[in-house]
């Protein structure tokens, strides 16, 4: 029988666990900043990691990396762990692979245009729907004309190729003009110069190295994301994208004892802002469909309504820390959080809610049969590893003992749309050019019957005009005197 994640205990002492076979319904850690939220996610990460279940988490503050060390057993971890009769507790490192989109801080991840797709990139660059429609197009033509997208590079050229041929794009695939291709332009120029050029290319992210294991252990994939998250659509979109590829590739799996992947969507909150509808329910049906692929995802964020109601509603499994209620929109946050839960008559869940100490949190999970259980005030397990970010040289020896080591680090640059187009373009030059020069030998030897042509050109000009038959009678005596 599979292992369940233990979570903590109650003040009364008693256990509360997780239940693997429930862990694909998804879930929340919730809570205001510094209340303990990110021990829950490590918690929850070793767990899963010792039932043989490989984990996904964005490290967007970098105090996530010290899980590939043991914890140090400081004095308030040992406290916690007496506490709540975790008499197993000791430090252990979690087998690690790190991961960083600008290949600084652990192996590169990368991902083609192609795979990117026009809705993504669109919710990137923060296009309007005109400008969406023209990156649309031009995806729709590099697959007639078969020219590759694989990075930046790619898509700049074929949008300067399309701004040379708006009128026979136009005519084929829907209008398309110059400014708004421009406009597409500048913002790829923006993405560039935020870091794009790292993410988009190749070698692509192979899914299965995110779902490796290490003898009974699944490893750990932390991305470093304090960069990244700087530039918040681009981590959000990079991990919708994420997402969306795990739910595309993966085969159906149906009711599993365990999961074969948790992510966890951290800041989750900048996913959903400003989210076009289109976008929305691309993540609504992403999260709802994605569990049958064997796959949980853990949002976290402050507070849950930062998560629409209808992805809300299918998250199974809940951590929520403290709430502070320092203006009235927040005092309706604490209202709807405790309303989320199911009662449990010996608490006042909304109460409870702004009184919780750090690493304290209301829990509810599923039971038998997916019912969610009463709501309980529990006391979080202390984490096996480090708290806090990993040292440089275990970071260094980690990246170099790696399962993905030498895979990822140097890129590929392919014959691509960039290459393609170029080519296209210097034989149109060429061809061109040998034009002009076949011509000019005819133009040399004709001489004195240019001028005549032109003379021709003129009579028959004065032809039409006159329109008459007498004048067609005079001009065929000119012209046959001067052929003479």
């Amino acid at each position: 029988m599979t292992q369940p994640v233990f979570l903590g205990a109650t003040p009364e002492g008693a256990k509360q666990y997780l239940d693997l076979k429930f862990a694909n319904r998804h879930g929340l850690i919730a809570g205001a900043t510094g209340t303990g939220k990110t021990v829950s996610l490590q918690v929850l990460a070793e767990g899963f990691s010792k039932a043989g279940v490989p984990v996904f988490m964005a490290d967007v503050k970098g105090d996530l990396s010290g899980m590939a060390q043991p914890s140090a057993m400081q004095d308030f971890l040992t406290k916690r762990a007496e506490k709540i009769g975790y008499t197993d507790y000791a430090p252990e490192a979690c087998p690690v692979v790190y991961w960083d989109l600008f290949g600084q801080k652990g192996h590169p991840m990368r991902a083609t245009i192609s795979e990117m797709g026009p809705l993504l990139l669109s919710r990137m660059l923060d296009l309007n729907d005109t400008q969406e429609g023209v990156l649309t197009i031009a995806f729709k033509l590099a697959d007639d004309e078969g020219l590759l997208l694989l990075d930046l590079k790619d898509i700049q050229a074929l949008l300067s190729d399309m701004a040379e041929r708006t009128k026979e794009i136009s005519g084929k695939y829907g209008n398309v003009t110059t400014a708004s291709i421009g406009t597409v332009q500048r913002k790829l120029l923006m993405l560039d110069e935020q870091g794009g050029e790292n993410f988009f290319g190749e070698p692509a992210l192979d899914l299965a190295d995110l779902t490796r294991t290490k003898g009974t252990r699944g490893f750990i994939n932390i991305l470093a994301a304090d960069k990244l998250v700087q530039t918040p659509r681009l981590y959000a979109t990079f991990l919708l994208w994420l997402l969306s590829e795990l739910f595309e590739q993966l085969p159906e799996a149906g009711d599993l004892p365990q999961p074969k992947l948790v992510f966890f969507f951290d800041e989750a909150h900048l996913l959903f802002n400003d989210a076009p509808k289109a976008l929305l329910e691309k993540i609504e049906q992403v999260v709802r469909l994605i569990r049958s692929k064997g796959v949980g995802i853990y949002f976290v964020t402050q507070s849950p309504t930062d998560v629409p109601e209808v992805v809300l509603a299918q998250l199974g499994c809940r951590i929520q820390h403290a709430l502070r209620a320092f203006t009235p929109q927040a005092q309706k946050g604490i209202k709807a959080a405790a309303q989320s839960f199911r009662v449990n008559p010996a608490i006042d869940t909304e109460t409870v809610l702004t009184e919780l100490g750090i690493g304290e949190a209301l829990v509810s999970t599923l039971t038998e049969g997916g019912v969610p259980s009463v709501v309980e005030r529990v006391f979080i397990a202390p984490p096996a590893s480090r708290l806090g970010p990993c040292e440089d040289a275990a970071r260094k020896v980690a990246i170099a003992q790696s399962p993905v080591a030498g895979v990822y680090d140097a890129t590929i640059d392919r014959v691509s749309a960039h290459e393609k187009l170029k080519n296209r373009a210097e034989s149109a030059t060429v061809a061109a050019e040998h034009a002009q020069e076949a011509a000019r030998p005819k133009q040399k030897a004709a001489g004195g019957y240019q001028r005549q042509g032109l003379a021709e050109a003129a009579i028959k000009s004065v032809v039409r005009t006159i329109g008459s038959e007498v004048g067609r009678q005079i001009i065929r005596g000119l012209l046959g005197s001067m052929r003479r």
